[in-house]
């Protein structure tokens, strides 16, 4: 509620802003007092953006240390209070499909709740053939947060939710390869005054970016034993399939192929390799292959930009800080001197940050990178420019006859979902000769 004052506060002060602007002559030339007005209206602005910044953090540091709350208590869950057709927690509607999908003659009646679920009417969409049941618009919910939330990719890149009658959407991107003169926005031109008589008419240009939702599924087995104990039961089942979830899709935002799932960075026409430098060992990352991939990062990812790397890539980074704090500058690693050499890394711990950082930017261990030494074991990334659309729900649903001769319950958990980056090619800048992305990765060093 708070940020929601402070960000409509600030609407306020940019609409007043432009007020004092629209009211200047036609020259654009402010007053004496319209321009007082203005310098005060924009330190306001400038005070309600510095609580805004400090509002987010802290709300981020109250996510990080909030308790967990009691799994077995319904506002805690559900928001709600007690509705006597809605379940309480995931473990004791998991119980109920559980004992529904059971043989006749083992004494469970189904649970008339299974009737219920999302806004509390209507018959479940079960599945007659398995003794299926979709789980409570909540609970579905809760899985996905949660694996938005696990992830430190998905929780970095753009997220499009999309209206339960659609299965894609097509997005206006701005098709643009180049910064020279005529090519900005894919086309707009401006000129200078003294430039009229070379004027002529331009105009962006769009590209398409079409998104189509793709199916990942999961399946898990609960044992008889489990299936006694609702709160464990809803516990395991929750965890285990939001880090699955998370796991399949950050993986696939990194190295999917595009056909049947979504469109990784590593597979796209914006990735930027950085060849090895000459005489380099196999198996190591140097100074010089960090200030390159640097240097190749289109200059506004660079605030957002993160560096994920495989863990073998830590000892590496180890020895460029050693290196790299060598007084007298003759520490060498794979043969590539790195003293001065304008790289600058932070371990982890420092300072109390949770992530190493160089050249300022965190960086984070995850396990789609490639091992020490191949294409993609270190990623320069602005995740901001890859967007991702899903349906805002996971369906989920069960089976006893799966594994029966087990005595374990099959459940089954279906997640629509499709990602790409905005990007499909690197861009020239106006003035240099090396091309620029948001997505920059290392050569393979062998």
């Amino acid at each position: 509620m708070r940020l929601m004052k402070l960000r409509q506060q600030k609407a306020e002060l940019v609409k007043a802003g432009r007020a004092v602007l629209d009211a200047a002559n036609e020259n654009g030339v402010l007053g004496e007092a319209e321009q007082a007005k203005y310098d005060a209206t924009l330190k306001e602005i400038a005070t309600v953006d510095g609580a805004i910044k400090r509002e987010e953090q802290f709300q981020e540091f109250e996510r990080d240390a909030a308790p967990l709350a009691d799994p077995n208590s319904d506002v805690a869950r559900t928001g709600r209070k007690d509705d006597p057709k809605r379940f309480k927690t995931f473990g004791e509607q998991m119980m109920a499909i559980a004992r529904a999908g059971m043989p006749a003659g083992r004494g469970h009646a189904i649970d008339q709740r299974l009737q219920f679920f999302g806004a509390g009417t209507g018959l479940s969409e079960g599945i007659a053939s398995d003794g299926g049941f979709l789980v409570q618009t909540d609970f579905e919910q809760e899985i996905l947060k949660r694996t938005y939330e696990l992830g430190e990719i998905t929780k970095r890149v753009r997220r499009i939710p999309i209206s339960a009658n659609s299965n894609g959407v097509k997005i206006n991107g701005i098709d643009e390869t180049s910064r020279a003169n005529g090519s900005r926005w894919g086309g707009v031109r401006a000129y200078w005054a003294s430039e009229a008589a070379l004027m002529t008419a331009s105009a962006p240009k769009f590209r398409e970016i079409k998104l189509e939702l793709q199916k990942l599924t999961g399946l898990c087995y609960a044992t008889e034993e489990l299936l006694k104990d609702t709160t464990a039961l809803g516990a395991i089942l929750e965890q285990a399939f939001a880090e699955e979830f998370s796991f399949k899709v950050e993986d696939a935002i990194v190295n999917g192929l595009g056909a049947g799932q979504p469109l990784g960075i590593l597979n796209s026409g914006a990735v930027i390799t950085i060849n090895k430098e000459t005489g380099q060992a196999a198996a190591t990352l140097v100074a010089a292959n960090i200030a390159k991939m640097w240097a190749r990062m289109w200059a506004r990812s660079r605030r957002d930009a993160v560096w994920l790397i495989n863990q073998d890539v830590e000892p590496q980074l180890t020895l460029m800080f050693l290196a790299i704090t060598n007084v007298a500058g003759t520490e060498n690693v794979g043969g590539i001197g790195l003293a001065n050499s304008g790289v600058s890394y932070v371990p982890a711990g420092v300072n109390g940050n949770p992530y190493a950082l160089l050249m300022g930017r965190p960086v984070i261990p995850v396990e789609y990178c490639a091992t020490l030494g191949t294409a993609g074991d270190v990623l320069l990334v602005d995740l901001s420019q890859y967007v991702t659309i899903d349906k805002g729900n996971i369906e989920g649903a069960s089976s006893i006859h799966v594994r029966f001769l087990y005595d374990e319950m099959t459940f089954r958990f279906v997640y629509r979902v499709d990602g790409q980056p905005t990007w499909h090619a690197t861009l020239t800048p106006f003035k240099g000769s090396n091309t620029l992305s948001p997505f920059i990765a290392l050569q393979t060093r062998s």
